[in-house]
């Protein structure tokens, strides 16, 4: 193992090392609180949010399985749940993970958020558009962060079998994107 892998690491913060903790921080804040800022689109939750997931990961609620995927996806997932913990907080409605890629950077224009509103709706359509299994797959790798040996695991399959279920995914999903786009395909066409 690496010496300073995110696995060890998180090992030494359950062992009450601050060091780790922050190199921890110091290695991934940006990066969620850029994630954590256009989900919520508040700078002020972000960081709430940001500082209940590192407090969590200092006091150990929740545990990292490194069998379970990669650390940032764990990461990325805990600062989703306390970020829609916050807004359901605040009584805002909350944002689901389908969701997420129609949430707006706060540094968008006018123009730009419509441009992207309308492309996150055609990527939502397009991926309506594919089988249930190929949904989950798509789910599973893309918007969840897993590997492909742990969605083989989690769903008894063989890996191979979930690569090339991905890669059709895929596939149907570019097809199924440029009909979108085209306005080729009516909305309540379920599969291609």
């Amino acid at each position: 193992m690496e010496k300073n892998s995110d696995a060890l690491l998180y090992e030494r913060v359950r062992g009450k090392d601050k060091a780790a903790l922050e190199e921890l921080y110091d290695r991934y804040e940006k990066m969620l609180f850029s994630y954590l800022c256009k989900m919520t689109g508040d700078r002020g939750l972000a960081e709430e949010a940001l500082q209940e997931v590192f407090v969590k990961v200092w006091r150990g609620v929740g545990s990292y399985d490194e069998s379970k995927g990669k650390f940032v996806a764990w990461l990325v997932t805990m600062s989703r749940n306390a970020a829609v913990d916050l807004i359901r907080k605040q009584k805002k409605p909350s944002v689901p993970l389908d969701d997420i890629a129609e949430v707006e950077s706060t540094d968008s224009s006018v123009e730009e958020t419509a441009e992207w509103q309308e492309k996150s709706e055609q990527i939502h359509q397009a991926v309506r558009h594919l089988s249930e299994e190929q949904q989950k797959m798509v789910q599973l790798f893309y918007f969840k962060g897993y590997t492909h040996e742990t969605i083989a695991e989690q769903c008894g399959i063989p890996l191979g079998t979930v690569k090339s279920r991905i890669r059709l995914a895929l596939k149907k999903l570019k097809t199924s994107l440029q009909l979108v786009q085209e306005g080729g395909i009516p909305d309540d066409k379920r599969e291609l």
